[in-house]
Order: C-alpha cells, then sequence, then structure tokens
C-alpha cells in the first residue's frame, strides 16, 4: 500500500473458515503493489467454529493507509458464493460516485468470480474513516479501517501520540449472518440480536472460549496514545471507556474537533472518532469495553458487553485481574446526550469552518418504522405486519439495475424523481400514542434531484411510529455539519434560531435523537448519485433510504466523471 499518490492493492474476497487471533492491520510502510490473498483457514469465537466473509482472510480486514489528497486503487476479487459491493465509508469521491460501492444505486455487484477495481479519491478528509461491504448485511464481518494522515510536511492539531491503534467495534453472530438477515425478511419480524460484541474482531473475556485471543495493548508509562474508534456494529449504538483512564476525542469521521475530555463516549454505527489517552496511571492492567446504548422501547438488543485489555509495560500480569470501567446503562439517554452536545468542529485558521449561513433548498424528512400488511396476518411484526421503515413515508425499493447508470444512460423507468421535501402529512410525529392508519408507509424508488452547488438545509424528523429510535443518518459522497438538534418534533422558528453556524461539527453520520430532530447543512457541490440511509442496518433493509441525484455545474471540474471501462453487469 505505502504512504503514495497511487495506492494499488488487490483484494480477494471469499468464504473462510477463520481460526485463532489474526493481524488485523497492514504495515503503513509496505510496498506500492499489495496482493491480499484468501485461503480457508479455522476460526473460532464463543465456543463455535464458522465460515465467514472476509477479505484477506482477516476479521476485520485490512488497513488501508494514505495521505491527505491521495488517490488509492483497489483491485476486488470476488471468490466468494455471493455478490458483494466495497464503500468507502466518508470519502467524498469528488465527481466519482463510479466508486462508491451502494449495491444497485452506484453500480451492480460484483458477481462470484468477477472482479472491479475501485478508485478511492480523498480529498479533504483527515483522521480515521472505514470501509466495508454494501451488499445485503455482508459488512458484518466484511470492513477495516482507513487511516488518513495529513499532508505530508504538516501534522495533526494536537500533540504527535507516541503510538496509534485502531479499535474496530463490531457484532458476532453465531450463526450465518445472511441467514439470519433472510429468516427475517421471510418472517417480517425483527432479526435476531447478536451473540456478542467485538473489539478487533475479539468478543473479550467476560464471555466464553474469548481468554486466549482477547485484544491487548500494551503501553508505557507516560506516552500518550491515539485510539482510531469505528463503530462497524450492524445494529447497535455503543458506550466505550476506558477504565481508570480519561480519553479527549479530538476528530470524528475524517475531521478535527475542539478536545473534548470525557470518562467515555457514545459512537453510532458508522461513525469514526479519534481519541487520545495518557499512560499515566498506576502500572496494571485495565479494561477498555463497550456496550449498548438502546433507546427504543421494547426494541430487542444485544446486552453483552466486549472487553480488550491495556497493559502497562512494567506490570507483572501473573496475580491480578484488569480493573473495569465504568460504563452507562444501557438506557441511559442522558448520558449520550451530555456526550453528543460538546463535539465541536475545530474551527482555526488550518481547519476553517464553511458552513452555509443562508439556505437555497430546504427539506424536512420524517424517519419512521412502519409496518406492511402480511397475508393472513401471519407475519411477525406488530399485529401481524410486516415491518418496514421509511422517510418521508417512502419506504425505498432497490431497482434492478443501478440509479447512477441509468442517470448516466438516461434509461428511463429505473426510478423517479419525486421524492417530497416535506412529509405528505404532518401530526405530533413524537406523540405516544399514533393511529393505526399511519403505519403503511408507500413502496417505490424516487430520488431527490439537487442543483449543482446548492446550499441545502436537512432536518430529519424521528416518529414514534412503532417504536421511537435514536437513528444514525449516513450521507455518501459529502460530510455536512449538524447545525442543531433536539428532542420532540422540530419547529422552524424557534429551533433555527438557536442553530450553532460558528463551530458546528463536520460529520457524515448524525445519531438523530429518538424521538427527536437533527438539522444539518451542506453545499451540493459534488455531482452525482448519492445515497442517504440510517446505518442501522435492519433500518436499511427495511427502507429507511433515500437517494440524491446532484447535476452538473458548469465548468468541468464540477461536472460528473465518465465512467470506468469495468463497471460491474446486472
Amino acid at each position: 500500500m505505502g504512504l503514495m499518490k497511487g495506492l494499488l492493492m488487490e483484494v480477494i474476497l471469499c468464504s473462510v473458515l477463520l481460526h485463532g487471533l489474526l493481524q488485523y492491520m497492514v504495515s503503513a510502510h509496505s510496498s506500492l503493489y499489495q496482493t491480499f490473498d484468501l485461503k480457508e483457514v479455522t476460526y473460532s469465537r464463543l465456543c463455535e467454529n464458522k465460515t465467514i466473509l472476509t477479505v484477506n482472510g482477516l476479521y476485520p480486514g485490512p488497513t488501508l493507509f494514505v495521505h491527505r489528497g491521495e488517490t488509492a486503487i483497489v483491485k476486488v476479487y470476488n471468490r466468494a458464493p455471493y455478490n458483494i459491493t466495497i464503500h468507502w465509508h466518508g470519502v467524498k469521491q469528488p465527481r466519482n460516485p463510479w466508486s462508491d460501492g451502494p449495491e444497485y444505486i452506484t453500480q451492480c455487484p460484483i458477481q462470484p468470480g468477477s472482479s472491479f477495481t475501485y478508485r478511492i479519491v480523498f480529498s479533504t478528509e483527515e483522521g480515521t474513516l472505514w470501509w466495508h461491504a454494501h451488499s445485503d448485511w455482508a459488512r458484518a464481518t466484511v470492513h477495516g479501517a482507513i487511516v488518513i494522515y495529513p499532508k505530508p510536511g504538516t501534522s495533526y492539531p494536537f500533540p504527535k501520540p507516541y503510538h496509534e491503534m485502531p479499535i474496530i467495534l463490531g457484532e458476532w453472530w453465531k450463526r450465518d449472518v445472511n441467514e439470519v438477515l433472510e429468516e427475517a425478511l421471510q418472517l417480517g419480524g425483527d432479526p435476531e440480536v447478536s451473540d456478542a460484541f467485538t473489539i478487533n474482531g475479539q468478543p473479550g473475556d467476560l464471555l466464553p472460549c474469548s481468554k486466549r485471543g482477547i485484544t491487548r495493548m500494551v503501553v508505557n508509562q507516560g506516552k500518550s496514545y491515539l485510539l482510531r474508534i469505528i463503530n462497524a456494529g450492524m445494529n447497535e449504538e455503543l458506550f466505550f471507556s476506558v477504565a481508570k483512564h480519561r480519553i479527549t476525542v479530538v476528530g470524528t469521521d475524517g475531521s478535527y474537533v475542539k478536545p473534548l475530555t470525557a470518562d467515555y463516549i457514545m459512537i453510532t454505527p458508522g461513525q469514526t472518532m479519534d481519541v487520545l489517552f495518557e499512560a499515566n496511571r498506576t502500572s496494571n492492567r485495565y479494561y477498555m469495553a463497550a456496550s449498548a446504548y438502546s433507546s427504543g422501547t421494547g426494541v430487542p438488543f444485544d446486552n453483552t458487553t466486549t472487553t480488550a485489555i491495556l497493559q502497562y509495560r512494567t506490570h507483572n500480569t501473573s496475580h491480578s485481574s484488569p480493573l473495569f470501567p465504568t460504563l452507562p446503562a444501557y438506557n441511559d439517554t442522558a448520558a449520550a446526550t451530555s456526550f453528543i452536545r460538546g463535539l465541536r468542529s475545530l474551527a482555526n485558521e488550518d481547519h476553517p469552518v464553511r458552513v452555509p449561513s443562508t439556505v437555497d433548498k430546504h427539506l424536512y424528512i420524517t424517519i419512521s418504522v412502519n409496518t406492511l400488511p402480511c397475508s393472513n396476518s401471519s407475519c411477525e411484526g406488530p399485529d401481524g405486519d410486516r415491518l418496514a421503515a421509511s422517510m418521508n413515508n417512502i419506504s425505498f425499493v432497490n431497482p434492478s439495475i443501478d440509479i447512477l447508470r441509468a442517470y448516466y444512460l438516461r434509461i428511463n423507468g429505473v426510478y423517479g424523481d419525486d421524492f417530497p421535501s416535506e412529509p405528505p402529512l404532518f401530526f405530533n410525529f413524537t406523540a405516544d400514542n399514533l393511529p393505526q392508519s399511519l403505519l403503511t408507509p408507500e413502496q417505490a424508488t424516487e430520488v431527490k434531484v439537487l442543483e449543482y452547488n446548492a446550499r441545502v438545509e436537512m432536518v430529519f424528523q424521528g416518529t414514534n411510529l412503532v417504536a421511537g429510535e435514536n437513528h444514525p443518518m449516513h450521507l455518501h459522497g459529502f460530510s455536512f455539519y449538524v447545525v442543531g438538534w433536539g428532542f420532540g418534533n422540530y419547529n422552524k422558528e424557534k429551533d433555527s434560531s438557536k442553530y450553532n453556524l460558528i463551530d458546528p461539527p463536520l460529520v457524515n453520520t448524525v445519531g438523530v435523537p429518538k424521538n427527536g430532530w437533527a438539522a444539518i447543512r451542506f453545499r451540493a457541490d459534488n455531482p452525482g448519485v448519492w445515497f442517504m440511509h440510517c446505518h442501522l442496518e435492519r433500518h436499511l433493509s427495511w427502507g429507511m433510504n433515500a437517494v440524491f441525484i446532484v447535476k452538473n455545474g458548469h465548468s468541468p471540474s464540477a461536472r460528473l466523471s465518465s465512467p470506468p471501462p469495468n463497471m460491474p453487469p446486472c
């Protein structure tokens, strides 16, 4: 791989049976051309051997290392029995949606026995992002970190840490995750929750058969360390903490923030956080731990805790048990809110804030869990119906060919362009008891068309239909400023007057609070087709998705690039 302008590596994808603790990181100083091969080996977690889908036999997959502004070339070989795509989460890909990755949005999947070469164009991102599969639930095991260093000759806006380590939080099922998804879609109910959370692929020693493979980090007394934390989990938001150590957030979603020191973080699926800590405690062993923040009443969730060990190099480990951190309760919304409120952009001369002060296009979008009728009321959702999800009462339906190809080639009948700018019906979205007549959404493939360079404000409004929950909303192709959020129904006059237009956080995934709202702003300066969806995978599977088409501008640098010659066929 290497820290070079043109990073080329080959990624080969297949089903493997993995065993033992694998090295998940690839050296930042490996060669320009890197071959990633896959093989069948035995893998055991929670006393179970199981075949999982991996990249290069690694779970989590290899880390990509680049400098700000570089371009990486990644060739993916699919030797698995499943269709696959790869998404480079948080990478804006200027004018290049062809390599963005979401299945049937910007490409058709890479079929078994085929390959596709992704061109990943980095621009203003700096810090930690990640990559993952974007087809069905393959991302449960097909994911890895992206580390974006400052440009050569520049530095972090904080003292350089002595060492750094990715912390990838995931979810593990004893069953085949594809079977979990297929069963849930067939029966129409909530999917089976995961059996464990993981840190760098390991559940930790609070769970059976895990002690030998627990993730460990050895530190030197008095040194500072950087944790690059990624929530790659499928359906759970997580609290994370390091026992007896205060941690300082210095970056989120590939952008720097004002240092925020806390005892814990709350991180949603899709989000990344760069966190510093000082190894300034008594020489000992300490747990790093993560457990669920679950805001939905009556919504099943994984109630396990995953652990890794932070160990001081001078400590004798023969007779001591690691100290455990205090994590907030699973339903502690006050703790989650207190942390989120503290995040602010760095907003200095080297890292300026460019939030639009005026708006050309206002969008007000409800995000809801819904139900669809089921024949003979035989499904496992409420009242025998099938669970669904929607945005502005439209439950998204994947087309048979990708929307980007249909847009570029002007193929009719693939999608409509009538996604509404506001919900079709206004009511008390967050009321405790809502009539059943509001539960059924329209099923359609609709997009929202935006003019190039339009200044966009989007307000996500959570609803209490079926069950109110936090929703981590992710927008491809853009980073955006979170200018405001709160609980209850959004009030334009009252709430917009309290917006933060000075130093709002710049992110690509925003947690919309349970029965609340979040307002974001961005400039639509990236032509192409871009996906937006909830990063709780069950909600994405149910249709909590939308698509934006940003039209071309007038100059060549403001126009969608031509497609590569090897796009996968449908």
